[in-house]
């Protein structure tokens, strides 16, 4: 699965972003049986998960974004989001979204999310 990740920017700490992760070629029933996440990677760290959404609609989030993220997911439009609220200079990576279904993973390219402080 093809998967398209954008939304990100510059943005002042304590702003908000929604980052959106689209899957325009794929079908319906083959998008909303997948798990969605997102990650990020921070310039000389390690890519680290952030959020994921199972196909049933669980939610679970690294602690540090505990209360400030959410991720949701549209299967009818084939889209998963992360909103992104009081943002914190330590947000600033690239974000990738991924979607995992039994032995087969896909991830997006990345969009960047730059917080001044």
């Amino acid at each position: 699965v093809q998967l398209q990740a954008y939304g990100g920017g510059l943005v002042q700490a304590g702003g908000s972003l929604r980052l959106s992760c689209a899957a325009p070629n794929s079908i319906f029933s083959v998008f909303s049986v997948g798990n969605m996440g997102w990650y990020r990677q921070a310039p000389g760290n390690e890519r680290e998960f952030v959020a994921e959404i199972t196909s049933g609609g669980s939610t679970n989030y690294r602690d540090s974004v505990k209360g400030r993220f959410t991720i949701s997911r549209d299967n009818g439009k084939k889209r998963v989001y992360l909103q992104m609220n009081s943002l914190k200079a330590e947000d600033t990576a690239v974000y990738y979204c991924r979607r995992v279904a039994g032995a087969l993973v896909d991830w997006g390219q990345g969009t960047l999310v730059t917080v001044s402080s």
